[in-house]
């Protein structure tokens, strides 16, 4: 008898095994050993393509990364920020369960770096200080790593009618679009707070606070 076929293994495949493994059981389930086990492999044949599980996060990143619309930088600076948060996050409802993986790990991906620098070149533009341009891009960020950590959970997860103080109707009778809506009031409401910023460094009067 032939011998049975060999399994081809890629990069790239590991990759889209590794997030296809976390969307369908949730960030716990990654390791090296069951990403080799959906793919039909030995776990030690990987360590050929990656490093070990820190690189597969920063590779499942990347796909994400990809499905994102980051590219256009052209326009006023508020509207490349709210482009900017509303694709990140349309890609990150796809993947929810991959945010607390991604969140956990220094942004190291070339095309979320090459997105960061067309921010700054966007802002800079604007008229933001140098020493402002990481700050603003970090405050959006942390907006929306929050907003998609929620992605995955109950605001009612846990609790029960028993011991509650009065006053939580709005979080137990929460709409099913309530996340919806506290995205878009969040981003509202950072994007103005941003634009007033930047008026007041325009006068001179917040450059430094």
């Amino acid at each position: 008898m032939g011998r049975p076929p060999r399994r081809l293994v890629s990069r790239e495949g590991i990759m889209r095994a590794a997030l296809a493994l976390v969307d369908e059981e949730g960030p716990d389930a990654l390791s090296t050993t069951r990403v080799a086990q959906r793919l039909g492999v030995k776990g030690p044949s990987l360590y050929a393509y990656v490093s070990g599980r820190d690189e597969i996060v920063d590779g499942l990143h990347a796909l994400i990364v990809a499905e994102m619309d980051l590219a256009d930088a052209t326009g006023p600076w508020t509207e490349v920020i709210d482009r900017w948060a509303r694709s990140y996050r349309a890609a990150f409802a796809a993947h929810p369960r991959a945010v607390p993986l991604i969140a956990a790990r220094p942004v190291r991906v070339p095309a979320a770096l090459e997105a960061y620098a067309r921010a700054f070149d966007a802002l800079r533009a604007a008229g933001w200080p140098e020493e402002r341009l990481l700050p603003v891009v970090r405050s959006v960020e942390y907006f929306l790593t929050g907003s998609a950590l929620d992605l995955d959970a109950s605001p009612e997860a846990g609790l029960t009618a028993q011991n509650l103080p009065p006053g939580l109707d709005p979080l137990r009778t929460a709409p099913p679009h309530h996340r919806e809506l506290a995205f878009e009031t969040g981003l509202a409401a950072l994007i103005e707070g941003l634009r007033a910023m930047l008026a007041g460094v325009s006068r001179g009067g917040g450059a430094t606070r």
